[in-house]
């Protein structure tokens, strides 16, 4: 098998989140003594550090934060997508997330846009929606 840089090798705690996105779902993680949200999942609040946290489903939507288009990687298999947009998106429940933004015209993108989730070979990806 080919190596893949872009889809990180899941764990006993990692596989919720990509048995759910495999299916089109988006998972964060709650806190519940201090009731804030995170991502990337952790098993303890990174807030308070409770390990009093569970899995939630993401509403999907978020807005754009940053982004860079992305001319070259030679990493397989990005290499093929260039150029792409590799971006940080602020989730509507609050947490930030490392992403990219698909299906979009780069010059077209702006700060605060309006973004939905999608999936790509069961990874969360983002494109522009509202």
């Amino acid at each position: 098998m080919n190596a893949r840089y872009d889809i990180p090798e899941a764990d006993a705690f990692t596989r919720t989140y990509w048995d759910a996105a495999a299916q089109g779902r988006l998972l964060i993680r709650r806190c519940g003594a201090c009731g804030r949200p995170h991502h990337y999942p952790r098993e303890f609040c990174p807030h308070c550090w409770s390990e009093d946290v569970a899995w939630e489903r993401a509403s999907g939507r978020a807005t754009l934060y940053t982004w860079s288009v992305v001319h070259r990687n030679d990493l397989p298999p990005f290499a093929a997508r260039t150029p792409y947009v590799a971006a940080v998106v602020d989730l509507a429940e609050g947490p930030r997330m490392m992403t990219e933004v698909v299906e979009s015209v780069p010059d077209r993108l702006r700060a605060g846009m309006e973004l939905e989730v999608a999936f790509r070979e069961g990874v969360p990806v983002f494109r522009v929606g509202g």
